[in-house]
């Protein structure tokens, strides 16, 4: 399980005086608008490189303490909070860096990453489900969890499931979710009916009866027909 400390990278900051529209000047120019804040302190406007950022995301994970300097200032622990993107081309707009204490803990969600193999999926056809994919915890800031791996190899039937409960975590960080939830079962595979064949003896009493049935009418109309020439 990796922490926040893991690959702990750094990020560059400029102050930033532009605002509202006037940011779409920065995005042309390669440079993203971003918001620090944090408790106790006032929120300060500054641009970062985009490109930069970009690379930063794909190597952090979603939790992963960033060294963010500003005007060449010293460095300061964030978290990237919030990441707004383009509904279209998906490019990032905007982004909120918060300023956290290292001695204050700090709650966060984590991804969950399933190991091993299911005995109820590869041996009995089930199909593996996910109620949830991932969990809130709580713990300070360079030792939260990038994620929680747990193992799925319990799950031999379509009875078993796994709890949050059963999840295996650090004695430095608490899980805030409910420890009754369920994080993995397996569905057992749908049995479809099949169709119903007629027996080719049912059949040919079905079309004997029917033969008889036209006779008989036959026969009705024949004897009415006959009565009234009289």
């Amino acid at each position: 399980m990796s922490t926040a400390t893991t690959d702990r990278l750094n990020l560059a900051a400029a102050p930033r005086a532009l605002v509202g529209k006037k940011v779409a000047t920065l995005r042309r120019n390669g440079q993203l608008p971003a918001v620090v804040y944090g408790h106790g302190i006032s929120s300060e406007n500054v641009t970062i490189d985009a490109h930069e950022f970009d690379l930063l995301r794909r190597k952090a994970g979603q939790n992963a303490l960033i060294d963010l300097s500003v005007d060449g200032k010293k460095a300061r622990p964030v978290l990237v909070h919030d990441v707004q993107v383009h509904p279209v081309n998906r490019r990032t707009l905007h982004v909120d860096l918060f300023l956290v204490r290292m001695t204050e803990e700090l709650t966060v969600d984590v991804p969950l990453v399933a190991t091993g193999e299911s005995e109820a999926v590869s041996t009995h056809g089930g199909t593996l489900l996910h109620p949830i994919e991932s969990v809130r915890v709580r713990a300070l800031p360079d030792h939260l969890p990038q994620s929680i791996e747990y193992s799925i190899e319990a799950l031999t039937d379509f009875d078993t499931t796994l709890h949050v409960r059963d999840l295996v975590v650090p004695a430095d960080v608490t899980l805030v979710t409910d420890g009754d939830e369920i994080i993995a079962k397996v569905q057992a595979p749908r049995v479809e009916e099949e169709p119903t064949v007629v027996g080719a003896a049912e059949a040919a009493e079905g079309e004997a009866a029917a033969e008889g049935g036209e006779a008989a009418a036959e026969g009705g109309e024949t004897d009415s027909g006959d009565s009234s020439e009289g």
